[in-house]
């Protein structure tokens, strides 16, 4: 299990350049048809303008990645979106930029420098996220020992999913795999044992990007 960026959610971005306009929308997909779905809609809204270029990337390992044109002269629309998309270091994205022409020709330089500054700052202005491998840990301890665990958490800024109050504390810590014994030896020892300790197998989990 790897560590992956993709996007939150929708973006948008506009640039502008020698009288052509270009939009660009960026979406979180998980799967080819989701992309062209995507693209499709895009189309739709700007069925009147000249050129709908687009670049998809997806996978774990960002082993899909497409690209289309749309018209443009070769390799100079949908490469240059892929770029921006692999310069951002994003998976299971989708980015299509939409180009109106202004009587201005930008010359195939031109066109690669537009499409793929508007498709980062299409991706700039998304939201990101962090698909990361996460290993929860039930912690549960009795009542006498919660100060203690609590100031140890924001000490050690681990990352917790929710607390439960009952007979006993339970929290639920979110731990990187292999930070997982030494969190546990480490609680253990805080707690001189007291804590019943149970991990579980990591599992993908969705966290925000601070910009």
């Amino acid at each position: 299990m790897q560590p992956y960026k993709t996007l939150a959610a929708d973006g948008y971005a506009y640039y502008e350049i020698q009288k052509s306009k270009f939009h660009a929308y960026t979406a979180h997909v998980e799967s080819e048809a989701e992309a062209r779905d995507f693209i499709t809609s895009i189309k739709k809204k700007h069925f009147d303008a000249r050129h709908n270029c687009s670049a998809w990337v997806l996978g774990e390992d960002s082993g899909i990645q497409k690209s289309n044109d749309d018209g443009e002269p070769g390799g100079t629309a949908g490469n240059p979106i892929l770029e921006a998309i692999k310069q951002h270091g994003l998976t299971n994205a989708v980015v299509v930029v939409t180009r109106y022409f202004g009587g201005i020709k930008l010359g195939a330089g031109g066109l690669i420098r537009a499409y793929n500054h508007t498709a980062s700052i299409g991706l700039d202005a998304s939201d990101i996220l962090e698909i990361k491998p996460m290993a929860r840990l039930s912690v549960a301890l009795d009542y006498d020992l919660w100060g203690t665990m609590e100031n140890w958490l924001r000490a050690s800024e681990i990352r917790t999913d929710g607390t439960d109050y009952t007979d006993k504390v339970t929290v639920q810590l979110l731990i990187e795999p292999d930070q997982l014994e030494a969190v546990t030896t480490e609680i253990t020892n805080l707690t001189a044992a007291r804590a019943v300790l149970t991990p579980h197998e990591p599992e993908y989990l969705a966290l925000p990007v601070t910009k």
